[in-house]
Order: structure tokens, then sequence, then C-alpha cells
């Protein structure tokens, strides 16, 4: 086995253990020393298990965001430290209002934003605008201005050209690195290019994720990866809120508090059924990227329908069951590319290349014709198999995981051999040497022993007597004292100091030559990160495509059909993905919102009928369609849609120092001045928190203002209770607006509800029934209906006789009962006083 080393890497390795060895033990339990002592080197810290060592020691992701603007252009590249990887975004188109900057901030939430402190105004008052947010949510970023210098195109092309990549074979000359880059980066793209310097500069200034290390050690580039914002359908984050598509809630268990939220009853929640942590972290991700790709929604949707097969059941389950085993490779690979190698990384990476291979063998064996089978059946080389050949052929996982430290397997290197065998019948060795040391010693020293400590030798051991108590009475001839410890005296003999000569230092030497071995190890599999980097894409990829497919097989998904030209959405017998899961019987119903007719629809019914439960039926089904997913109805034809808007409830938040209806208007106004005739706009109950009449208008000036635009009008379901937006006729006929109701069945006091939806409109909220079933007492609904009517009717409100009699009889009988207290005969009574005092006040008028 051929591996190279580093030039001095035993001295090196030799000089820190020795300077750690030198450290006070309460130095050491604050765990900064043992660290910077092996910053620079390999080295093995002792880890539980694979699981801790992939999830336990991870620290939290970062991202930082260099972003240049220039010309009506944007160059966005950013490093995010869960991958080591640095992400870039060709050079885009944007407004004035940046509000392709603004998406990219909300989906990637980055911890800083670099930019140039030489900008324009638009970026200026964007940055201004950004730094001002005291309550956003997520937090707010960093804002770092450097000088424009060092954006500069040709300096920011040498720091690109001129980068230590650890995925850059070190055989390239500088002429093939400059074309291995050249096909990576878009050097074309002039902005993409100086940002992307800019963030090599910020890196290297502030030294992220390597703060702590040795000035030498750069910070870790795994790669370089696309970042595209084409295609992706906008959703804003109260979207996700209402229609549950993301739901984080506190963990039950108080001993799990600390470590963060857990997913609660969500769409993500339910078809997450990833094995793997970044199939998880991709699931989400195609989750907050919705796309109009339809050759990227086809070839998703290919391999889920693929799985459903019955047939296909069994490779799917074996697949899946492999997906366990891929971990966290870059972390790995960053802990390699800084020497922090644990022992159970060569573990965890050994089980992923191995499960790699299982995966392109399965995939072999399935039709080429699926995109992703074809990939994984190309792309997962044979440098996975010489990986883990070499992996499993040095790594002693056994020994290593034993000792706490990185061993290798026998016959790998003849002299580490050798000494491990001296090593191993040493102990018998120095019994026989220490027997023939106590004939040469006093007769008064009862026995003695011979051992070895690693840095210092061999030494010969014996009690401390009686009469040893100055330090002179610790000499003996022919013996040189070294020191005291626990009651034994330690000398350098004749033979201990042959035995040096001849064995050495063997452990010293052991670790330092099995630590030569992993850096070189490690050197090889850092030369083959592409394919490792490849590997998690793919796989990760699968398991998101196994998990929708478990999904779909589970609950009954159908998989949609893309018309691009349809505009709009057509749903036949849809169903509500989590309703369905929790109600006793679902009704499902159908929806269609397409070409210029009906692209208004005015939901009306009485309360608890299922109106808002249909509108969020309408955006989940359009949502998993736009994710790739199968969808919950028999049948669903998805047109172009750009953008998904809602006003079902409000998001509350004290932070945001606004009033709920002030929130309201907040999320209509986004619908009514980004909506286009590619968006889906759901708006229930909109104009309920304030006067009615004034709630009234405003909902039927914002619906007037749609139809207004004739043809290029968005697709609309507005579920409302404001009868009179129909009985007054507020809004204009035509053939834009559709009237939906969801149908009922009155049965004397009654009110059956089908859940079905309908055409026709509404004739009563039937209130009092919602307010019986939620437990109100039956005479105040009683009261309330009567009321309700009489106002309907514009008669006057006239009150309860019963009531009225009852209060005026209480009052009657508490003047009787202080007319018999009265003592008749006393000479100052006066009656006419007293009933002056007692006058029965006016009857009061109860409504």
């Amino acid at each position: 086995m051929s591996l190279l080393s580093p030039s001095a890497l035993c001295t090196r390795r030799a000089a820190k253990r020795m300077a750690s060895c030198a450290e006070s033990p309460g130095a050491a339990t604050q765990g900064l020393g043992p660290r910077v002592a092996s910053a620079g080197c390999p080295s093995l810290d002792p880890a539980p298990g694979p699981e801790e060592a992939e999830d336990g020691d991870e620290e939290p992701a970062e991202v930082h965001l260099c972003v240049l603007w220039n010309s009506g252009h944007l160059g966005i590249a950013y490093y995010d430290t869960s991958d080591s990887a640095i992400h870039f975004m060709p050079d885009a188109p944007d407004q004035e209002s940046l509000k392709l900057l603004q998406r990219v901030l909300d989906e990637i939430n980055p911890r800083s934003l670099v930019t140039s402190a030489k900008q324009d105004e638009n970026m200026t008052h964007f940055l201004g605008k950004l730094a001002s947010q005291e309550h956003r949510e997520p937090k707010k970023p960093e804002i770092i201005l450097l000088p424009s210098v060092d954006f500069g195109l040709e300096i920011s092309k040498q720091r690109l050209l001129s980068g230590n990549y650890s995925f850059i074979p070190e055989s390239m000359t500088a002429t093939e690195k400059i074309l291995f880059l050249s096909s990576i980066i878009p050097f074309n793209c002039l902005l993409t290019v100086r940002a992307l310097g800019g963030l090599l500069k910020f890196l290297g200034r502030r030294r992220v994720g390597v703060e702590l290390e040795d000035y030498n050690v750069s910070v870790p580039i795994l790669g370089f990866k696309k970042f595209v914002l084409t295609h992706l359908v906008s959703i804003d984050q109260e979207t996700y809120s209402v229609l549950q598509i993301f739901k984080s809630e506190s963990h039950p268990s108080v001993y799990k508090v600390a470590s963060g939220l857990k997913e609660g009853l969500s769409l993500f929640g339910i078809l997450n059924r990833c094995r793997c942590k970044w199939g998880e972290k991709l699931l989400r991700l195609w989750f907050t990227r919705p796309t109009q790709d339809l050759e990227e929604l086809s070839s998703r949707l290919d391999v889920i329908e693929f799985f459903l097969l019955p047939q296909n059941l069994d490779i799917a389950q074996m697949l899946h069951r492999l997906m366990s085993h891929i971990k966290n490779v870059p972390l790995i690979l960053k802990r390699m590319k800084l020497s922090h190698t644990k022992v159970s990384d060569w573990q965890v990476l050994y089980k992923t290349v191995y499960s790699a291979l299982g995966l392109r063998d399965a995939c072999r064996s399935l039709p080429q014709s699926i995109r992703l089978f074809r990939d994984i059946a190309q792309e997962f080389s044979d440098d996975l198999h010489h990986i883990a050949s070499l992996i499993g052929k040095v790594v002693d996982f056994e020994g290593s995981l034993a000792e706490n430290r990185f061993t290798v397997l026998p016959n790998i290197d003849p002299e580490i051999d050798e000494k491990k065998r001296r090593l191993t019948g040493l102990p018998s060795f120095l019994t026989e040497v220490a027997r023939k040391e106590l004939e040469n010693l006093d007769s008064r020293v009862p026995s003695c022993s011979v051992i070895y400590i690693p840095l210092i030798g061999f030494l010969l051991s014996i009690p401390r007597l009686p009469f040893m108590v100055e330090a002179s009475d610790f000499e003996i001839e022919g013996l040189d004292f070294m020191f005291l410890s626990e009651e034994k005296l330690h000398y350098r003999s004749t033979r201990t100091k042959e035995l040096d000569a001849l064995l050495g230092d063997l452990h010293c030497e052991i670790r330092d030559q099995e630590t030569l071995l992993m850096h070189q190890l490690q050197c090889q599999v850092l030369a083959r990160a592409a394919v490792l980097a490849r590997v998690l894409d793919l796989a990760s990829r699968l398991d998101v495509l196994l998990a929708l497919a478990s999904a779909a097989r589970d609950y009954g998904y159908s998989r949609p059909c893309y018309c691009p030209r349809l505009h709009g959405v057509r749903i036949q017998n849809g169903r509500h993905p989590l309703m369905e899961l929790c109600a006793r019987t679902f009704v499902p119903n159908s929806a269609e919102c397409s070409g210029d007719t009906g692209r208004v629809k005015i939901i009306t019914g009485p309360n608890s009928s299922g109106k808002s439960i249909y509108l969020k039926q309408v955006g989940l089904i359009t949502f998993m369609a736009l994710v790739g997913s199968f969808v919950p109805a028999e049948q669903a034809e998805i047109g172009a849609v750009d953008a998904i808007f809602t006003r079902i409830h409000s998001c509350e938040s004290i932070s945001l120092g606004l009033s709920t209806f002030m929130i309201d208007l907040n999320q209509v106004a986004k619908a009514v001045n980004n909506a286009t005739k590619q968006s889906l706009v759901l708006i229930d109950e909109f104009g309920k928190g304030t006067n009615t009449l004034d709630g009234l208008s405003l909902l039927a000036a914002v619906i007037r203002h749609w139809l207004a635009l004739g043809p290029t009008c968005p697709h609309i379901f507005v579920a409302t209770n404001f009868l009179s937006l129909v009985q007054l006729q507020l809004l204009p006929q035509g053939p834009l607006v559709q009237y939906l109701t969801m149908e009922t069945c009155e049965e004397g006091d009654d009110l059956v509800f089908f859940y079905q939806v309908c055409e026709g409109v509404a004739c009563a909220s039937h209130a009092s029934h919602t307010a019986t079933q939620a437990g109100l007492p039956d005479k105040l609904v009683a009261r309330a209906k009567e009321v309700s009517d009489l106002v309907r009717s514009g008669k006057p409100i006239k009150p309860v006789k019963e009531l009225q009699k009852q209060n005026q009889m209480e009052k009657c009988q508490i003047l009787v009962d202080r007319f018999l207290q009265l003592d008749l005969e006393d000479p100052s009574l006066d009656l006419d006083i007293f009933m002056s005092q007692e006058v029965l006040p006016a009857a009061t008028t109860i409504p």
C-alpha cells in the first residue's frame, strides 16, 4: 500500500504531545488545551458512538451571504457551515425594490450579509430598512461593509484561482486548476465572481469555523454549488403557517425541551419519512422552494410512480433500509480537512460508502430511462469501492474503539507489526529483567519491578523502605534516582538504559506511525471528496422520493398532471391531507379555476360547514403538486401557478406592534399588490375584525379591484359570512364571478352538514346552531336568535316580559320585608318619608 506522508509530521506530533502532557489537569478539563494541541495535525478524540459522532457534536449551521448590486443585476454567493460549501447564484436581474434579494434572505436566513461600502441609492435604502427591523423574525443578519477594492474583478479571480480546495487534486497544474474551476464557476458572470471574491475575503478575515485553529489552517471549502431561484413559486411565511405546511411545537419531554422544537401535525410531518438526515433536509428545502419547472417535477413524479407499482415494493423497502446508513459526510470531511477526525468517523464513513455501493448496484438493475436511477448507476463510481476497500483494509475498528484512537490492522506496515509484537511480549520480558535486578539490590529491598512510561522510558521501581526518610536516603549505588510517586522510588539502571536503547519509546512510535497512516488515508479520502458529495446529493434525493412514495401508498394519493396552458387548477374529489387523518369521515370536494370563467369564487355557507377546510384543501393540493408529490385527489391538473397568497387567519405577534385587523390588511395588501393572473389567492372571513359595514365595504372593494382586471385577474377563492355581499349586489355580474355554498339540510331545529360544495348562495349563517354546539345556554341562544330576526326585519326590540316581571316581583318582596320590620308604635316614624325612600324604580327595559 503506497501512502505518502508530509515531512516532519512525526516530529511535530511528538512535540505537540510533549506540550499537552506538560499542561496541568485543571487546564485540560476546560477542553481548550487539547483542541489547540491538536489543531495542526491529525488527532482522535474519544466518542461514545457513531450516532453521537454524527449529530452530538454538530454545531448550529451558519450562513454568511455576500451580495453585489449593479446596473439592475444581483450577484449572490453564500457559505454554509453545515456542508462547508460555497453556493452561488449566477447574475440575475432584479427590480429596484430588490424583491429577489429579499426572497433570498427569507429562504437562507443568513447570519451576516457582506457587501461593498460603495452602493447606489436602492441598495442603501434596502440595507437601511433591513437594519431597522428590530423585531424581524427570524433574527436580522449582521450587515458588514467591506471596501469596494475587496470586490475588484481581477483580485476576486485571483482569490478564486489561488484558493486551497481539498476537492482539487494536488497533482493538477496551475493551468489545469483554472480549467477545472472554470467548469464549475461562471467566470462570465462578473457580479457573481466579484461576490465570490468578497466572500472569500470575508471568510479569511473572520476565519469562520476555524477561529481557534492555527493561523495556517484555512476555512474548509468542500465544494462550489449553484443556487438557482428560477421557476420558484412565491409563498410567504403566513401561508406556510396557515396551511400547516410546517408547524413547530415544543418537545413534550422535559429532558428534550432545551434541544429545540419538534415538528407538530403538519404536511411536512406526515410526508417526512426520510431515513437519513440529509434527506429530511432536502425535503424541507423542496417545501421552501416549490417550483414551476415541469421537467424537474415530472422527474420526481416518475420515481414516485415507479416505487408505487406493487412489484416494486420490495426494492423500495430495501433501498429505504440502505438510506439509514447514509450519514453526515460533509461533517466528516470537514474534520478530516482540519485533522480532527474521530474514531467513529471512520466507521460511519465506511458504512456510508458501502451503503452507497449497495444503492448503486440496486439502481443498475432498475430502468435506466428514469434519470435518478441512471445518475446513481453512473456517478457512484469505483472511487467509492476504492475508499471502502482502503478503510476496510487499514482501520482496526475494534482496536480503535477499545483504545479511543486510530489503530491499523495487522499486515499493513511490517514495522508497526514488529513493534506491536515486541510490545505484546514486553510484560513477561520485563518480569524476567526485574528478577535479575533484584538479585543485585540490597537484601533489605523485598521486591522490585520494571515499568514502562511513555516519553520517559523503562524504569526500575522499588517500594520505599522505612529508613528512607530524607532525599539523600533515596540514593542507591549503581542506580540513578528519578522521582518518588505513590511510595515507590523510580530509578534508571544499566539494564533499563539498555532497554531504552534496544526497544525505544514503543508506544509513542506506534502512535506516531499509525497517525501518519491515518493522515495518508485522510488524503486519499479528501482527494475523492467530489464523489462523496455527489453521493450525498443523489442519495438524499432518492430518500425524499422514497418517503413521498411511502406516504402516497399509505394515504391513497394520485399523480397530478401539469398543464402549462391551464393557468389555474382543476381538482376532482380532492381531500385535505391533514383533516382526513383526524376526522372519522371526510367528504371530498372538487375545485376548478381555469380559463376566463369563474376566476373569482365567492363561497358562503353556515359556520362550521367546511369553508375554511375547502380553501386550505385547494391550497395544499396545489402546493403538493408544485413540490413534486402525489396529491390527495382522484385527479388533479395544475397549471402555471407562480404564487400562493392567503388571508385565512391572523398570525398575531406582540413584537409586530400591529392590531389583528392591521395584520389582516397587510396580508390582503400583499396579495393585491403582487398577485398576477397565474397566482392563487385564498381569503377567509376578511373584514370581520372591524365594523360590519366597513369590513363588508373593504371586502367588496378588494374583489371589485380584481374583477376590474378582467382576464388578468388572479384565481381567487373567497369564503365569507357577509351575505349582504350578494344580497345587496355589491359585486358586478359577469362570467368571472361564481357563487358556491356548502350544502346543508334543516330537520326541525337540527342542521345537518353535508360538507359538499355546490353552486348557490347561503341564505343564513346559522350562527345559533353553532352556538348551541359550543355549549351556550339554550335561553341565551334563543334570545339572540330572536333579536337577530328583529334586526333583520327592522322591527323594534322589545324587552323580555318574563324577566321584567321577575325583576319587579323581587323589588316588591324587598319592600314588604322592610315594611314588616318597622315599629309602627315609634312616635318618630314618618311613613311619608319611608315611602319616598322606598319607591320602586321605573321598570328597566331588558332586551
